[in-house]
């Protein structure tokens, strides 16, 4: 039986409109709790905001969402439907991988379409090993739908179930790489079923293979994105939790948690204070324990993930061989996680996501005009240089990624920008997330399920944790089940499952072809 919270919980106040926040605020209110909303900027979003620069619309955090079902649930928890306030654009192709040697794939997650062009692009064998490997995808998923990505864990023990040995059955405590290699030969394309990994915070040879799970999000049930931005989805959640009754006090930052022996009786602002019953903390974890007065004793010091560079470019022109989405892989693969997992150096030679929204919404820049983001990974602050070193080497780091984009076929990129937004880790430490990084705490073994950062905190018993530093993770989907599972730690109303291997609700109205 999962714990839940003692005591009364008719009054419920979230800290941070983020998407994990708005999940639970949303599954909250559709259990009959009064909510409300503390968000510290002044609109809803969170990382998934919204920055305006002379016509260009920016979302500033994820890029790629994958299972909206997730969230479509969310919305159904009050009555609504995803479908019904957001426009998803199912995006063929998914990626387009752009390789050092100068070859390209484009990845599909029709099973035909992808099959045919891994076949064009390394040979039948290859073809014939992508079925199977996409089959194992499949059951690695539905074993772990349920009881590892959608479960509150409230000690090791939890782990012990059939489920565990379906699993280990399927190799999925084996390593990520080595399962992919199985069923492909060709090195490049093993990368596009593994890069995922960096959102883990662990290289391919090391992660666990059950986080290739990650990679069944992006490369079987489909990539989409929402038009007006990824900025829609919270705006989107936000407009449903306020018609449900939600109460939300925008420009607020909560400055302490007022108690009474182990229960938080208050959440106090710079402007007011709110008494509550129970509370769901969604902001980084340094930010959440400093409030709750305490952190988990843990046996080894928590490690995070890397870290990203992100530059948002507005430009007066665009290249055609950017897809929306555009993975630009350097001929260095281990090397470049050994830098930005272990030694702590900026990648020699970078892989690169460009994404180009403009691709399907062009109303998100002036007409005529091309928004590009481009992310590169780097080490966070713990192992790299540190967020003072970054103030010096952030405009040297842009020129060099600029330089680097142009060699690579986008020529005269610098020249072509009008608008631009460059992010590195002193603007994520600024943020107060730790180590510089916005991915929060890694998923290593010692980091994963029962071993995460649980969403309940000893010593305080109505205080909940929602967001990527606790369970189940970081994504978008991973993030979304937080808040899930935050409300049902204070509600304990058994949860939906997650839809298995079917097209999502709200594809039938909303994609496009």
């Amino acid at each position: 039986m999962t714990r839940t919270i003692p005591g009364p919980t008719d009054h419920v106040v979230v800290v941070g409109a983020g998407l994990a926040g708005l999940a639970a605020a949303l599954h909250l209110l559709g259990a009959g709790r009064r909510v409300t909303v503390v968000e510290r900027d002044a609109r809803p979003g969170g990382r998934a905001g919204r920055l305006t620069r002379g016509g260009y619309l920016i979302d500033t955090g994820p890029t790629v969402l994958t299972m909206p079902e997730i969230a479509d649930e969310a919305f159904a928890a009050v009555g609504e439907a995803l479908r019904d306030r957001v426009d998803l654009v199912a995006l063929r192709p998914a990626y387009r991988a752009r390789f050092a040697d100068g070859d390209a794939l484009d990845v599909h997650t029709d099973a035909e379409a992808m099959e045919a062009e891994i076949e064009r692009f390394s040979g039948p064998a290859d073809a014939a090993g992508y079925r199977g490997l996409r089959r194992w995808l499949r059951r690695l998923y539905r074993v772990e739908a349920g009881r590892f990505l959608d479960a509150d864990f409230d000690s090791p023990f939890s782990l012990l179930t059939p489920d565990l040995a379906r699993l280990a059955a399927l190799g999925g405590l084996g390593r990520w790489e080595a399962r992919v290699a199985r069923h492909l030969r060709d090195e490049r394309l093993r990368r596009v079923f593994s890069f995922q990994a960096l959102y883990a915070g662990v290289s391919p040879e090391r992660a666990l293979a059950a986080y290739a799970v990650i990679a069944y999000m992006d490369t079987v049930a489909g990539v989409y994105f929402p038009r007006g931005g990824m900025h829609a989805l919270p705006r989107a959640m936000a407009d449903a939790a306020e018609r449900a009754g939600a109460t939300f006090h925008y420009g607020q930052r909560v400055t302490r948690l007022e108690r009474l022996g182990e229960r938080v009786t208050a959440v106090v602002t710079e402007a007011e204070r709110i008494p509550c019953d129970a509370v769901v903390l969604t902001p980084d974890l340094p930010v959440t324990y400093r409030l709750l007065g305490r952190a988990p004793r843990r046996p080894l010091r928590l490690r995070h993930a890397p870290s990203a560079v992100v530059l948002h470019a507005g430009c007066d022109r665009t290249w055609p061989e950017l897809a929306h989405h555009t993975l630009s892989f350097g001929r260095a693969w281990r090397r470049t996680f050994r830098e930005l997992t272990r030694t702590g150096e900026l990648m020699s030679d970078p892989s690169l996501l460009v994404t180009r929204p403009t691709a399907t919404d062009p109303t998100l820049a002036p007409p005529g005009r091309h928004l590009h983001y481009v992310l590169a990974p780097c080490p966070n602050t713990d192992i790299g240089p540190d967020a003072a070193d970054w103030h010096g080497l952030a405009p040297r780091y842009r020129d060099s990624l600029l330089r680097e984009l142009d060699r690579r076929g986008l020529t005269g990129i610098a020249a072509a920008i009008e608008e631009e937004c460059l992010v590195t880790p002193a603007d994520w430490t600024a943020q107060g997330h730790a180590a510089g990084t916005p991915f929060s705490a890694a998923h290593t073994f010692a980091q994963t399920g029962p071993f995460r950062p649980r969403n309940l905190v000893r010593g305080t018993v109505n205080a909940v944790l929602a967001g990527c530093g606790t369970t189940p993770g970081v994504g978008v989907p991973p993030v979304l089940l937080s808040g899930r599972l935050a409300a049902a730690r204070v509600t304990g109303r058994p949860r939906p499952r997650a839809t298995v291997g079917t097209p999502a609700r709200p594809m039938a109205q909303g994609a496009r072809p």
